[in-house]
């Protein structure tokens, strides 16, 4: 969901790094005119795709698909990671040729389009773990989170996780996405010349990775390597005092004091989300504290002295009927007000702007510029290598009649007709969403898809519809999602000069690649961990609130808790007013209006993992005020170090649970 945390935010950063990294490169190589020369060097796109370069994408992806799967399952939370990866695929890469050199062993240079290659497969790959459903609406049908939504009481059955068919509905669902937008992307990215702002500011900073020297490079590399191995050896020392899952360790550290503690307020030392906050802008981890404070620190405890009046006090807390229902359907308000504003506001946006295309017969939805030499250059080189119209059409055809036979079949519950009829709307919708991120960075797809999960769980009825809900929810939000992140990846291509055909195909390697890794790093987890606990780790928060949006589509408003839905359409109303303020108010005040989707992850996780997030913003507000010539090129680095140091110790650490292996030492803290 982090994709759709403040976007909007990311890409204004991300905008005004690409500003001083092209100030750079003028001031460093003349304006451009080396990146200009290049293109007059271009390599055929068959070999822009090397073996070392998707090996180096499977590396990659499988590293950031554990990371992503175990973000998923704690808190929900996953940053934007393309330009971490663009830089590790640099740092790995370049290291590799250098060591090759030092042996004596000829390589091929390594350019800017075996970057862009690696960096778009392996994002393609790790894609997959974060909006394939593991984490929300595919793990909501299994049975433990059927009970927590009232088990028998509630409407629906359950589906158990299975290797073999999540690995069959990732394939279906996501390699259509690849399709739709195909005959398109001339119109989207060379004729109206949409910004697609993550697209470009990754392609801008591989262009600068590619020009900066060995000096800056050696650097990252250091960087990088100091903190992987200093987060992974922290998560090897945390390890021997887990004694009992949930219970012990520092992660159950008391900072703040044991009442604190116990409303979710302590630092777990968790270094991924340390780098996760070093990436994420401030507002979004603000946000997140401002949400845990307003949760955890008021409501709850308020809400809970309500037992008895409220809600019966014979009810676990987990229970929906109980204290957890209040926490799951005031957080699924929040994210509806805010997901529902910013919804109607892109497609208010892009109607306006085609309405005025049309008006002034300008294909370009921004105001006409000369275009200069470099750009007309990038153009021609982006049409030149075409990917045939038919290529489109018929693969989209032909996965789209796949999945009207296989879908019914691994889900009983959807109808062929409900297939089909999200595959008619989809290409509309996949345009809509992608010309809506295209202008401001912002991929609706999660939010299509909770109209597609809405409108099956109407249709299949009390009986039928959560679990068709649930299931029809993937079919419409993956085509959205992967066509945008494709539109993203060609706006990256673009810029480097990387042929539209390597994108296209690097993105399918990506794509496989991960609806095989995904599935088996999901059970790598589900196998070793208490996935969907409430009181665990592994919360997994998007499962139980999918599984209730699906009960919401059935039931309606029956199935809200006493008072809940006041407290919801107050708290839906505030997520629709703090955004029509943050609109209206100057932007320089406007930025620090709260992000209620951000708000909303505290609400069922806790407080924790948000002050962790800010530790990492104070970190980067530090080192702007310490060193603010290399922060930008160096906190990627740290970061992406952090981050994938204490998630590859995850995979020995699941290997130990999976062998029965427990830690030797339970360290826990008690009143005296």
């Amino acid at each position: 969901m982090m994709n759709n945390m403040g976007i909007k935010e990311n890409g204004e950063i991300e905008r005004e790094k690409r500003e001083e990294l092209e100030q750079g490169k003028k001031d460093d190589h003349g304006g451009g005119n080396n990146h200009l020369e290049g293109s007059r060097r271009l390599q055929p796109w068959t070999q822009q795709i090397t073996v070392r370069g998707i090996v180096a994408s499977v590396i990659l992806g499988c590293i950031y698909s554990i990371i992503a799967m175990k973000l998923n399952l704690t808190t929900g939370m996953t940053p934007n990671m393309n330009v971490s990866a663009a830089l590790l695929a640099f740092v790995f890469m370049r290291t590799w040729t250098k060591m090759l050199q030092k042996s004596g062993i000829s390589s091929v240079p390594f350019t800017r389009h075996e970057n862009t290659m690696i960096q778009t497969c392996s994002v393609a790959c790790y894609s997959i773990a974060i909006g394939g459903g593991y984490g929300s609406y595919l793990l909501g049908l299994n049975k433990k989170t059927y009970e927590l939504a009232g088990g028998s009481s509630s409407p629906g059955t359950y589906k158990e996780p299975g290797v073999g068919w999540m690995m069959g509905y990732s394939f279906l669902v996501c390699f259509i996405g690849l399709f739709v937008l195909i005959p398109l992307r001339k119109v989207l990215i060379v004729d109206y010349k949409l910004i697609f702002p993550s697209g470009m500011a990754t392609g801008v900073l591989i262009n600068g990775f590619h020009s900066q020297g060995d000096d800056m490079a050696k650097k990252q590399v250091k960087g990088f390597s100091k903190y992987f191995s200093a987060s992974f050896l922290w998560g090897f020392f945390q390890w021997f005092f887990t004694g009992k899952e949930g219970d012990c360790g520092f992660a159950q550290f008391p900072t703040f004091g044991l009442k604190a503690w116990k409303n979710t307020f302590y630092f777990d030392f968790s270094m991924t989300y340390v780098g996760t906050g070093m990436i994420c802008p401030h507002i979004v981890n603000l946000s997140l504290l401002f949400g845990a404070v307003v949760s955890w620190g008021i409501m709850w405890p308020l809400i809970g002295t309500k037992k008895g009046d409220w809600f019966p006090t014979g009810l676990p807390e987990s229970s929906m009927k109980s204290l957890n229902g209040y926490k799951a359907f005031i957080s699924i308000a929040l994210i509806l007000g805010d997901g529902l504003y910013n919804f109607v506001k892109i497609l208010c946006i892009t109607s306006m702007n085609v309405r005025g295309r049309f008006k002034t017969n300008n294909l370009n939805p921004v105001i006409e510029k000369k275009v200069s030499e470099e750009e007309q250059r990038m153009n021609e080189n982006f049409i030149r290598e075409t990917i045939p119209m038919s290529i489109g059409g018929i693969g989209y055809i032909i996965f789209a009649i796949i999945a009207v036979i296989a879908i019914p079949y691994m889900f009983h519950e959807v109808k062929w007709y409900y297939v089909i009829v999200a595959y008619i709307f989809a290409p509309s919708l996949a345009f809509c969403n992608a010309y809506g991120a295209g202008l401001t960075d912002f991929n609706m797809a999660y939010n299509y898809g909770k109209i597609g999960l809405f409108m099956m769980a109407a249709l299949a009825g009390k009986d039928d519809g959560v679990v068709a809900g649930m299931a029809g929810c993937g079919l419409v939000k993956s085509v959205v999602s992967v066509s945008c992140i494709l539109m993203h990846d060609l706006k990256t291509g673009q810029l480097t000069l990387t042929s539209p055909r390597t994108m296209l195909l690097s993105q399918a390697i990506g794509t496989a690649i991960g609806c095989i890794v995904s599935p088996l790093s999901f059970f790598l987890f589900y196998k070793a961990f208490d996935i969907g606990n409430p009181n665990g780790e592994y919360k997994a928060p998007y499962a139980i609130i999918y599984r209730n949006l699906a009960i919401l589509g059935v039931q309606g408003f029956s199935a809200l808790p006493k008072h809940c839905l006041q407290l919801c359409y107050g708290f839906f109303a505030f997520a629709v007013a703090i955004n029509m303020i943050k609109d209206v108010l100057p932007k320089k005040i406007g930025k620090w209006m709260p992000l209620p989707i951000c708000m909303a992850v505290p609400f069922l996780v806790g407080g924790y993992f948000a002050i962790d997030m800010c530790i990492g913003s104070l970190v980067v507000f530090v080192w702007h005020k310490v060193n603010p010539k290399e922060v930008d090129s160096m906190v990627p680095a740290v970061a992406s170090g952090l981050i994938c140091g204490e998630g590859m110790w995850t995979l020995p650490a699941s290997v130990l649970a999976l062998a029965k292996i427990n830690p030797p030492i339970c360290m826990e803290f008690l009143t005296s």
